[in-house]
């Protein structure tokens, strides 16, 4: 039902095409998968309400988002595009839930994925 009265999100998505031209260079990849990646997102106070659901053990509310609701894929690209802002089409790429660190040369790469892991540590990711 909430994701019924939800209104969708028109966060826009990078288009492939151009993924693969940013990449064309690049030797190294590491992908980054955050561990429950939306639960690292809190809600809002007036709407963690809204997440009810009851068990047979009563009545609980998520304070993260929970997967399933329909503007979690994009709050999340949203977010992870405002953290890694400084490096996007330079070394990182964001799609989704996935986030790429890519590199020419292999001292570069250690670099850009030592400044992408203290970036999520600063945004306690």
């Amino acid at each position: 039902a909430l994701n019924k009265a939800t209104i969708k999100n028109a966060y826009p998505l990078p288009r492939i095409d151009d993924i693969f031209d940013q990449l064309r260079k690049a030797k190294y990849f590491t992908k980054i998968d955050l561990r429950s990646d939306y639960h690292q997102i809190r809600l809002d106070p007036e709407t963690i309400p809204l997440t009810a659901f009851r068990t047979k053990y009563g009545l609980y509310e998520f304070t993260f988002v929970p997967f399933g609701l329909t503007n979690a894929p994009a709050v999340f690209m949203n977010l992870m595009n405002a953290v890694f802002r400084p490096y996007l089409y330079d070394f990182i790429c964001v799609y989704l839930d996935d986030i790429l660190v890519y590199s020419e040369t292999n001292d570069d790469h250690l670099k850009h994925l030592r400044l992408a892991l203290d970036k999520l540590r600063d945004h306690k990711l």
